[in-house]
């Protein structure tokens, strides 16, 4: 049975800050062994991104806050800290999860005010990480979005996407559907060091090729790059030359931002795994969040020739257009990486 051998909590006198975000119970089970999950209910569903922030949409719908996808890069890392909760391990390990996020989307999209506008999903954390196997929260937003005549994009590092693909054909036929793969990282190693609690680069790249399969014109979002471990030549012809044969019609190339609390944890991995990396670190950032504009340059006429040449150049916004903006109150300013 599907909830034997959980754990409940109805406590969370450890977890203050979740008393803000709606709590209802702790779940524990040792099919996520050691993975908490917070589930809270959620009074709205739709974000709101202010009209300045530059991308091509302005509604988001975030499922969880937290991801066991464990990236150290992770640009929302710093969300957690909103819940009291500390942008680190608790980020990798304590999910909360919005149970009824798809009933209270439905009932926003039913408003007479609604206008139909495109709505992202995957600008925070991931919608198809692991949890999403136990909660299945994305058919009903799917559906919701469908019905309603919203057209919506997905970014995800996660292959459980592949369980909702006849429900995104039938979306597709009824609104305008984009979906996105995050790959930015070949070399198994990296990959194991910097995105343990991802599927492997191998089987992102079959979903790419399954997507592409059903009909789905699909971006990459090479992202992030990371400065000085895969930037190399090799390192990106073989990643371009492989989202290709995979059938992705678009990739995008992010450099890595390194804000707020991610900063630190990103360092505090550097340090230990790649520590005569430190120095050269502090010179491209300095006391700031993004590469500086000579190296960003460079990694762009490094990269420009390999879109060209797999014909996976993008017309939709780049790197330059990646820039933080608040989501909602009370979650942190996020890069939304356009799909």
């Amino acid at each position: 049975m599907r909830w034997q051998r959980q754990s409940l909590n109805a406590d969370d006198g450890a977890l203050p800050g979740l008393e803000r975000a709606g709590f209802v119970r702790t779940v524990r089970t040792p099919e996520f062994e050691g993975v908490t999950f917070h589930e809270v209910l959620c009074k709205s569903a739709l974000n709101k991104v202010p009209a300045s922030s530059g991308v091509p949409f302005d509604w988001t719908v975030n499922t969880m806050r937290g991801c066991s996808h464990a990236c150290t890069y992770c640009f929302a890392r710093s969300t957690h800290e909103y819940l009291d909760l500390d942008a680190g391990r608790d980020f990798d390990s304590q999910i909360v999860v919005k149970t009824n996020v798809g009933a209270v989307l439905r009932r926003e999209l039913a408003r007479r005010s609604w206008r139909r506008e495109p709505v992202a999903l995957g600008t925070n954390t991931d919608p198809y990480q692991r949890a999403e196997g136990r909660y299945r929260l994305m058919p009903g937003i799917i559906r919701a979005l469908a019905d309603s005549g919203t057209p919506f994009s997905i970014l995800t590092k996660g292959t459980l996407l592949r369980r909702d693909l006849p429900l995104l054909r039938a979306a597709a036929a009824a609104v305008p559907v984009r979906l996105a793969v995050s790959i930015a990282i070949l070399d198994l190693d990296l990959h194991r060091g910097l995105e343990a609690g991802t599927p492997s680069p191998r089987a992102r790249l079959e979903l790419v090729r399954a997507l592409a399969d059903a009909g789905f014109a699909v971006n990459v979002m090479a992202a992030p790059i990371v400065p000085y471990l895969t930037d190399g030549t090799a390192h990106l012809e073989e990643l371009f030359g492989s989202i290709a044969a995979a059938g992705a019609a678009s990739a995008v190339a992010i450099p890595m931002h390194l804000r707020g609390s991610t900063r630190g944890w990103f360092l505090e991995w550097l340090t230990a795994a790649h520590p005569a990396l430190l120095r050269r670190y502090r010179q491209l950032y300095g006391r700031g969040a993004y590469v500086t504009p000579e190296y960003s340059g460079w990694l762009r006429d490094r990269i420009d020739p390999l879109l060209d040449r797999y014909a996976l150049r993008s017309t939709r916004p780049t790197e330059s257009d990646a820039r933080p903006v608040p989501v909602a109150q009370g979650e942190s300013q996020l890069s939304l990486f356009t799909v």
